[in-house]
């Protein structure tokens, strides 16, 4: 089912009450994309647009963080029923300083995937990557909806949980 702008503006701010999402706050690449079919795609709050890879598997989409980032969660928006073979299958998902020392810490099999999928992660790291690693009915190329990178909404809590005096975390504030 389709939503209109309206609807997706509702529909997200239903999903995201417990945690805020930072996406905004990163550097965002993707492996591969078929023109007009970007990362902006992705982040437009959009059901009825997607990011389309142009390319060979894995599909990669990396969001790179200016500090180290505590992440909550990732959670992505699929629909089977339009996209069919384009659709995820296998994802994994990677974390890292950087490129170069990713490792895996996540990997699932979706089964004909429909709506917002959650990915629980709490971890904090530089750099995200999602890897589409295969597609359902075998298909080559992906389609991906929607995207978002989050975090606790209570701000307090990647601090409090992390510093135990005053002191300390009114110095991690400033920086």
């Amino acid at each position: 089912m389709l939503h209109s702008e309206n609807q997706d503006d509702l529909c997200l701010n239903k999903i995201f009450t417990k945690d805020r999402e930072v996406g905004n706050e990163a550097v965002w690449s993707v492996s591969s994309c078929k023109p007009g079919l970007g990362i902006h795609q992705l982040l437009d709050n959009s059901y009825e647009t997607y990011w389309q890879s142009d390319g060979s598997q894995p599909h990669l989409i990396n969001i790179q963080f200016f500090k180290k980032t505590y992440i909550s969660c990732l959670k992505i928006y699929t629909d089977f029923k339009l996209d069919e073979s384009y659709t995820p299958k296998e994802i994994s998902v990677r974390v890292g300083l950087h490129d170069h020392d990713l490792h895996e810490i996540h990997k699932m099999e979706l089964n004909e995937p429909d709506g917002w999928i959650t990915i629980p992660l709490n971890i904090r790291a530089f750099l995200l990557q999602l890897a589409i690693l295969s597609n359902h009915q075998n298909g080559r190329n992906s389609h991906l909806r929607q995207i978002k990178v989050c975090v606790p909404a209570d701000s307090d809590y990647i601090f409090n949980h992390k510093y135990s005096n005053n002191e300390m975390r009114s110095y991690a504030m400033d920086r």
